[in-house]
């Protein structure tokens, strides 16, 4: 069987090289070979999960779902409902009607009116006396002894002792500074940026050479062979590898039903075909001997029973109603009858009477036992 038959070819199979053609049988064989158990394995356990969720888990998830509408939900709720009642609704109403009322007439409304009636008259007073008398005596204080005796320190002493330290510092410390800056540090610091810049330059050209040396060393002697050493070696072989697991998985596929069917097939010549042997050429003939022989004359005598029972409590029911109605007769008498011709002829007949007996077929105008009576139950 050719695998690959239908398959497009991938792009890079056009330019295979030798070593891509020499490598790829071994591989695929040594990929079947290690792939071929984990796929059996995979086939074995996807089989026995379907079976365990068709046998256990769907009626388990049933019967716990049966369980939990038809046990825990009634349960929960009921313990919902008693927990309600025993917890929550006395606190409810221990704080609705016990520590609300307390709180509210024992703690608030008093504390409202202390705020109102004593606290509030209180605050007022004690904000005029600060505003009015506090304030003002404060301020004149602070200004007499403290502010005024500052501001005459300040005008009169601290400003011109400043004025002068201020010309003197100028005179004497800040110009001379100036020219020294200008006049000489300045040329000295171009002279020495200029020499730096120059050996500045001179070194980053030095670099830039080393940099470019050390780049091309790189990239020629191991960038290169490593690239060369993926894209030749280890990108086909990676490839082939790749494309060797997918081929050893379907050809495992393939064998792991062939092998499935096998044991199907020995299963079924083994265990089930001499069991339906059995079933068909022993089993049945003795069931259908058992139910010629000794079921269903065991059945015709329940039958039997079954009608003489039923035969015998009917005529104990006719025997007791006969003894009923005689009892009934021995008590009242005999019914009174009007018409002397309702005591005799035939049952059947109804012509010319005042009685009819729905059951009875009617009988012919000439009847042979005319002369006979018989007796109505």
């Amino acid at each position: 069987m050719d695998l690959d038959k239908h398959r497009t070819p991938a792009p890079y199979e056009g330019g295979e090289g030798c070593l891509t053609t020499l490598v790829r049988i071994p591989v695929r064989i040594v990929v079947l070979v290690l792939v071929l158990p984990v796929r059996m394995l995979w086939d074995l356990l996807v089989a026995g999960g379907r079976l365990a969720e068709r046998v256990l888990l769907r009626p388990l998830g049933r019967a716990l779902e049966w369980l939990y509408d038809q046990v825990l939900v009634p349960v929960g709720r009921a313990l919902a409902r008693l927990t309600v009642a025993l917890l929550v609704w006395p606190w409810v109403g221990l704080w609705r009607y016990v520590v609300v009322p307390v709180v509210r007439y024992g703690v608030v409304v008093p504390l409202v009116w202390l705020y109102g009636a004593v606290l509030t008259p209180a605050g007022h007073g004690l904000r005029w006396v600060y505003d009015k008398l506090l304030v003002p005596a404060v301020t004149g204080l602070v200004t007499l002894l403290l502010v005024w005796p500052a501001v005459g320190v300040w005008r009169y002493v601290l400003k011109p002792l400043g004025i002068a330290a201020d010309w003197l510092v100028v005179h004497l410390v800040v110009l001379p500074l100036v020219w020294v800056h200008r006049h000489v540090l300045t040329p000295v610091g171009h002279g020495i940026a200029w020499t730096l810049l120059m050996a500045g330059k001179g070194l980053a050209a030095t670099g830039r050479g080393l940099w470019t040396a050390v780049v091309w060393l790189v990239m020629t002697l191991l960038v290169l062979p490593l690239a060369w050493v993926y894209r030749r070696v280890l990108a086909p072989v990676g490839r082939e590898i790749a494309a060797a697991f997918g081929v050893a998985w379907r050809v495992a596929g393939f064998i792991s039903r062939a092998v499935g069917r096998a044991l199907a097939w020995l299963a079924w010549h083994l265990v089930g075909a001499p069991v339906t042997w059995v079933y068909r050429a022993v089993c049945t003939p003795v069931g259908h001997f058992l139910r010629d022989v000794a079921w269903a004359p065991v059945k015709r005598v329940a039958l039997e029973a079954g009608r003489a029972a039923r035969g015998a409590l009917a005529s104990a029911r006719e025997t007791l109603r006969a003894a009923r109605r005689d009892a009934w007769r021995a008590l009242v008498g005999p019914p009174q009858v009007t018409d002397a011709r309702e005591l005799d002829g035939s049952a059947a007949r109804t012509l010319g009477r005042t009685t009819t007996v729905p059951s009875a077929a009617p009988a012919p105008e000439i009847s042979l036992l005319a002369d006979e009576t018989v007796k109505r139950g």
